[in-house]
């Protein structure tokens, strides 16, 4: 009933006052628990927006409580803030008594343990008292017994093993025996076989003692047996140099003062360095303690056990000997990576070596021989795969004087080093290589900085200084004044020097070999042979290609390439001269220099031909004919004639190849000419490829007449000569197809043409019938 009445009442409120009627069904919703359907259906019936308007209200109705609970949050916040302030000041309490009764209990726990370490101590002492008592009394007995024992304690906490071993033969043999009724004695005499095995295994421990020793001190032993040779070394070759006063005499003469100079502070510097490290030698004895591998050696030889000592220690040696031979990864990276390497090898020989020759039978020149051979078997191998590795020519020369001493020091101990020795000869190849690498580098960056233009001389000491760099001789130019230019660029003495340079540092590989002149001098010229067949050939082919370079950069390398090859001849006594061997030696081997820079001419005339076409297609591509013009303008295309003017301006530039001898005359004569004809021909076939292009239907007469004035001048400038040394008209002869077909056509002369077609003498022999058909139809 009472939800009836309320309905009924807010339906009168509805039509009163709609809001009252909102406010009062929020009113039901929050004061009621019974279901909320009718009171709900009361908003929406029959009223428009009701849903709006009802929702309107309950938004502000939760925003009326929303703040009503932030005032109460906010009236209670201090009172929650003071109890979590008062909590934390308990937990600080808290922490504090934690800490008192943790310290009482760690207080109470030491005082514990020193009152139960002084009780214990006074228990042990006491019982220790009457251990006492009954030892003195019963010691009176065994008293000489024990004194031998005790003898024998001694001896062996003195590692004084053999005496030892004696004193146990005497307690066996002389005093056990006395008193064998007491157990002790009974102990003593169990005891001694393991006092002989203690003795064994103290010895053994010692040994390796001393393996792990010299395993750790191999290397300083190498450094200093590979120091000391090479000392030996230099000190033996500063001595052959001082007797040999002509040494070196064919050398150029600044450099010979510079040799025999150094030759003087390195003598003295040897000689000084010999006193004063006269004292100061040490050897493997000074480095490593060898007292316990003979004290061990001993040992097991008065046990009878030398045999199975003689197996244990090979057995060790050779496997220090494999961790020595296995190279770190990163070796090849650093010189000091090697050294270490070499050290330790030359450190774990000088020790077998040692030991060879101070014991009798533990180490034998067959057991070292054997290991020797494994071992180089396995450097050899490796040093193969490190050098690979190495793309620094520096680092493989340094690489080299390091085999060069580590093989020598060997040797000197008398190990056979033949097969390093031979794979420095593999070493050598990837060195060359090396070098050929980096100077491939130096001769680009030569020929990038080249500005390929002759060389201005100002005066005689500018002139002097490019001489002392390059051989040229030019009597020509020598009687012109300053200033001046010389022929070549400045690439041609960079070039020159840095061969030479090359060959230097091939020589230093060369030199500690033990190899004869002769050798030497056929090393220097295959390597400088392959720098200028393959190195300085590939880098002027590189530069030939190259789309920068144009046609006075290319005649101006056809010079450079001349006189570089004459050059050569230099270059084959500059390497006599520092190996002393003559070229007229029947087994010399001579520079292939000549046909490095003829094939690099070669190359820079063909791109000069291929440059010359690709601009006159160029020209060709901006022709502009207009095939339907009833007359010609009367003159000749202005792109023909700008081509025109580029010939005759390029075909200027050869004017300056060499012409010193007759040779190059007639070389540079052949060079302009071919370039010249190759560009007639170029020209008269691009002009007919335009006139039977199958994209161009129509052609009228007066594009006939404009095109033969283009011709008429391509015929002037043929006839001109702008190359000398043609015969007659040999160059107008490239447009003579052109010329017959054009003049068929402008005299119309077709009866001629067709009664003389096959015969020698026709006027319009090299008219082609399908050309002319061709043409006719356009």
């Amino acid at each position: 009933m009472a939800k009836k009445s309320n309905s009924n009442l807010s339906e009168l409120y509805l039509e009163e006052n709609k809001d009252q009627i909102y406010e009062n069904a929020l009113a039901e919703i929050q004061s009621f628990e019974l279901p909320l359907g009718s009171t709900l259906r009361s908003v929406y019936d029959d009223q428009p927006n009701a849903h709006q308007k009802f929702m309107e209200k309950l938004d502000a109705c939760i925003r009326n409580h929303d703040r009503e609970i932030e005032k109460m949050c906010n009236f209670h916040h201090q009172g929650f803030v003071d109890a979590i302030t008062e909590l934390l000041k308990v937990r600080a309490d808290a922490e504090k008594l934690k800490v008192q009764v943790t310290d009482t209990n760690r207080r109470l726990q030491d005082a514990g343990k020193e009152v139960i370490a002084q009780t214990e101590e006074i228990i042990r002492c006491r019982v220790q008292q009457r251990n006492i008592t009954t030892v003195v009394e019963k010691l009176q007995l065994c008293l000489p017994v024990l004194e031998m024992y005790s003898k024998l304690k001694e001896q062996m906490s003195v590692k004084r093993y053999y005496s030892a071993l004696k004193t146990m033969e005497q307690l066996e043999n002389l005093y056990l025996p006395r008193v064998s009724q007491y157990r002790f004695c009974q102990i003593m005499i169990e005891n001694l076989p393991k006092l002989r095995e203690e003795i064994k295994e103290i010895s053994m421990s010692d040994l390796k003692d001393f393996l792990e020793s010299i395993r750790k001190h191999s290397d300083r032993i190498g450094e200093t047996a590979m120091k000391q040779a090479q000392q030996q070394k230099t000190f033996s070759t500063a001595l052959q140099k001082q007797n040999n006063v002509n040494y070196g005499r064919n050398m150029h003469l600044g450099r010979n003062r510079i040799l025999e100079s150094k030759n003087e502070i390195t003598l003295k510097r040897t000689f000084e360095d010999e006193d004063e490290h006269e004292e100061e030698v040490l050897t493997a004895q000074d480095l490593v303690d060898f007292s316990p591998v003979y004290r061990c050696l001993h040992i097991y030889s008065v046990l009878g056990d030398g045999e199975i000592f003689e197996n244990y220690y090979r057995k060790q040696r050779r496997k220090q000997a494999r961790l020595v031979l296995q190279p770190q990864s990163s070796m090849h990276e650093t010189v000091e990576g090697y050294r270490r390497y070499f050290s330790q090898i030359v450190g774990f020989f000088v020790v077998e070596d040692h030991i060879l020759h101070v014991t009798q039978g533990l180490v034998t020149r067959t057991y070292t021989d054997e290991l020797w051979n494994m071992a180089l078997s396995k450097i050899i191998a490796v040093l193969r795969t490190h050098s690979s590795y190495c793309s620094d020519p520096d680092l493989v020369l340094e690489l080299k004087n390091l085999i060069v001493v580590f093989a020598d020091t060997l040797q000197g101990y008398g190990f056979p080093v033949n097969r390093l020795f031979d794979l420095l000869f593999e070493i050598r190849d990837q060195y060359n290589e090396t070098l050929l690498k980096k100077w491939s580098g130096l001769f680009r960056d030569i020929f990038e900085a080249d500005n390929y233009s002759p060389i201005p001389v100002a005066n005689e000491e500018e002139y002097r200084i490019v001489i002392s760099k390059f051989p040229f001789q030019d009597p020509e130019l020598d009687k012109q004044s300053f200033p001046k230019k010389l022929p070549m660029s400045q690439s041609v003495p960079q070039i020159y020097m840095q061969v030479k340079e090359f060959i230097y540092a091939s020589l230093k590989f060369s030199e500690s070999l033990h190899r004869s002149s002769t050798e030497i001098d056929d090393m220097l010229r295959k390597s400088t042979n392959l720098l200028l067949t393959r190195t300085l050939s590939s880098c002027l082919q590189n530069l030939i290609k190259k789309p920068h370079i144009g046609l006075t950069e290319l005649v101006q390398i056809i010079i450079n390439t001349t006189h570089l090859e004459q050059a050569c001849k230099y270059l084959e006594d500059f390497i006599s001269n520092i190996t002393n061997i003559s070229q007229l030696t029947v087994h010399t081997a001579r520079l292939y220099g000549l046909s490095t820079f003829k094939d690099a001419r070669h190359a820079a005339e063909g791109e000069i031909y291929t440059k010359l076409n690709q601009k006159i297609d160029e020209f060709i591509q901006i022709a502009d004919y207009d095939w339907t013009m009833s007359e010609s303008d009367g003159r000749a295309s202005g792109y023909l004639m700008d081509l025109i003017n580029f010939l005759r301006s390029t075909f200027q530039v050869f004017t300056h190849l060499p012409h010193n001898n007759n040779d190059h005359a007639a070389m540079s004569g052949k060079v302009a000419q071919t370039a010249c004809m190759s560009a007639c021909q170029h020209l008269s076939m691009s002009l007919m490829q335009m006139l039977l292009d199958s994209e161009l239907k129509q052609i009228s007469m007066g594009a006939i007449q404009q095109f033969n004035l283009d011709v008429i001048q391509c015929e002037l400038f043929a006839s001109s000569e702008p190359v000398p040394g043609f015969q007659g008209d040999t160059l107008q002869l490239a447009f003579i197809d052109l010329r017959q077909l054009l003049d068929l056509f402008m005299v119309w002369d077709w009866s001629t043409y067709l009664a003389d077609y096959g015969q020698a003498t026709s006027k319009y022999l090299r008219v082609n019938p399908s050309t002319a058909l061709t043409l006719l139809e356009k």
